[in-house]
This record gives C-alpha cells, sequence and structure tokens, in this order.
C-alpha cells in the first residue's frame, strides 16, 4: 500500500501532465511516432503491379508461383525510459531539481503512451542498473513506472551511462522508442550510443541548470561533487575563472550536439530555470514537420 503522500503527488502529476498531452500534444504524439516502423502481416499471390522487392521467395518457391509479403504500420509501440539517477540529479538552484524535472517528464512520456495503447518500460541507472521494468501496457503498470521515477532510492551516487545504454540494446530486442532522460554528465558512453541509435530511435533529453554552465560573481564557492564528493573552492569574483568555466561548459555542450547529430538522435534540453512545456511543445512539433517529409 503506497502512503497517500505519494498517491497525492503522482495524481498531481497526472493531471499536470495530462492537461499537456491532451491540450498540447494528443495530435503530435502519433504523427511524431508512429509510422516509425513496418511489422509482417502476411503473405498473398503476387498481382500485376506489385513491387518485386516484396516477394517471399521462399514461400514462392514452395507453391510454384509468386507470393508476396504484406506488412502494416506498427499497432503499439515500445517507449523505453532510461533515466539517470545519478547523484548530479539532486541538484537544481531555481524552480525545481533535475530529477523533478526528469520525473515529471517521463510521467508526461507514459501517459501520453497510455493514450495509445503502446507499452512503457524503465531502465533506472547510476554507475549500475538500479531497476529494470519490463515494457508492459495499462495505466497500473504506467503508474508503478512513475511511482519508480518519483521515489526510487537508488544504491550508487556515480554515473555509467554507458553501461545502461548496453544492457538496454542488449535487453530490448525490438525496436523501440527510447528517451534518454540525464544530464549527460558522464564519460565513454559515445559509442554506446551510437550502437543504441542503429538499433532503436533513441531521443536525447538533457537536463541542466544554469549554474552548471555560469558562475555567479559572488565571491568563494565551495563546490561539492554530487557523485563523487570531491570539493573544490573557486573564486567565482575572478572574472577569468568564470570566462574559463563558461568556455568549458559550452565546448560540453557543443560536443554533446554534435555526437546527436552525427548519429540521427533528436534532442530535446530542459533547464531547471524554466518551464518545460514550451520546449516540449516545440520538439513535438518539430519533429512532426521532419517525419511528414
Amino acid at each position: 500500500m503506497l502512503p497517500a503522500e505519494i498517491l497525492r503527488k503522482v495524481r498531481r502529476i497526472e493531471i499536470r501532465t495530462n492537461r499537456l498531452v491532451n491540450e498540447s500534444l494528443a495530435g503530435e504524439y502519433h504523427s511524431v511516432f508512429k509510422g516509425r516502423g513496418m511489422e509482417f502481416s502476411e503473405v498473398r499471390e503476387y498481382q500485376f503491379g506489385d513491387d518485386i522487392r516484396n516477394i517471399d521467395w521462399n514461400v514462392t518457391s514452395r507453391m510454384g508461383h509468386p507470393y508476396v509479403k504484406k506488412h502494416v504500420e506498427e499497432r503499439e509501440l515500445t517507449v523505453m525510459l532510461l533515466v539517470d539517477f545519478s547523484g548530479s540529479g539532486e541538484f537544481g538552484t531555481r524552480r525545481q531539481f533535475k530529477r523533478e524535472i526528469a520525473a515529471e517528464i517521463c510521467a508526461l512520456l507514459a501517459f501520453s503512451a497510455i493514450k495509445n495503447s503502446d507499452r512503457v518500460g524503465l531502465v533506472a541507472f547510476t554507475d549500475r542498473i538500479e531497476k529494470f521494468l519490463r515494457p508492459r501496457k495499462g495505466k497500473d503498470h504506467v503508474l508503478r513506472v512513475i511511482r519508480e521515477v518519483l521515489y526510487f532510492r537508488p544504491e550508487g551516487r556515480a554515473t555509467d551511462l554507458a553501461q545502461a545504454l548496453q544492457f538496454l540494446y542488449r535487453t530490448i530486442t525490438k525496436r523501440a522508442v527510447v528517451f534518454v532522460v540525464s544530464d549527460f554528465l558522464a564519460e565513454g558512453y559515445e559509442q554506446p550510443l551510437r550502437v543504441a541509435a542503429r538499433k532503436h530511435d533513441v531521443i536525447a533529453v538533457t537536463i541542466t541548470d544554469p549554474r552548471e554552465e555560469d558562475l555567479p560573481p559572488i565571491g568563494l564557492i565551495d563546490l561539492e561533487d554530487a557523485e563523487t564528493g570531491e570539493r573544490v573552492l573557486v573564486n567565482a569574483s575572478d572574472r577569468q575563472t568564470r570566462e574559463r568555466f563558461r568556455t568549458w561548459a559550452a565546448g560540453r555542450r557543443a560536443a554533446r550536439a554534435a555526437l546527436f547529430r552525427a548519429n540521427a538522435i533528436d534532442a530535446l534540453e530542459l533547464f531547471t530555470d524554466r518551464s518545460y512545456d514550451a520546449p516540449l511543445v516545440r520538439f513535438f512539433h518539430r519533429r512532426a514537420r521532419r517525419m511528414s517529409r
């Protein structure tokens, strides 16, 4: 039995995300994600005008005259949420913590999927695989996914995104829509991401706090790495120090964007100091236009 507080929070998120799903994304979801794949339906006898590339040569050989394969658009999708639970997700200097935004985005995507009778699964990771829920359909399952995202307490603090991606493409064999929800403050994940993108429709959801890209001029700052506990004292009043930090952060962002572009990975970037509604709607519209070409 879940505590009443948890049930109330899940309900609040359901109401908020339902509004966004129903008012802004309902029509887009189908055009954005459906039609990404075709599944085999049946074979029938060849008819004049059929594409010869669809001939099923095995059946043709057995029957003595040509048969073609018939495909239909996939009726159901598998949506996987690959969610980063490392210590850096507990950071946030403005409206929300990164972990809170991740939970709400996952809830929104899960509710969108359930409205289209799609399956939803979850891989929660830190420097290990913390939780794996196989993709299933149904509201009860979706509510369980959301509860896990909201209240799961991981054992690890560090990040191993590469391991999580490898687990994903070794476990989920059928093509899926995969949302990687993380701050991408990790190393060594480039090659596993390439492999995952060849197998699945990968969408990178990056959540960033403004203070991870720009230091305020407020004197000495005692910074602590949320994943390793390492501490460093920084003089943020020094203009050159702030400039070097901005340049380093901009380089990291540019490298990440280049990696996504090179592997045809759609990217959605969210920040803790602003609402995610507008960027999410723009992302859906942009992707829908591209898919319609």
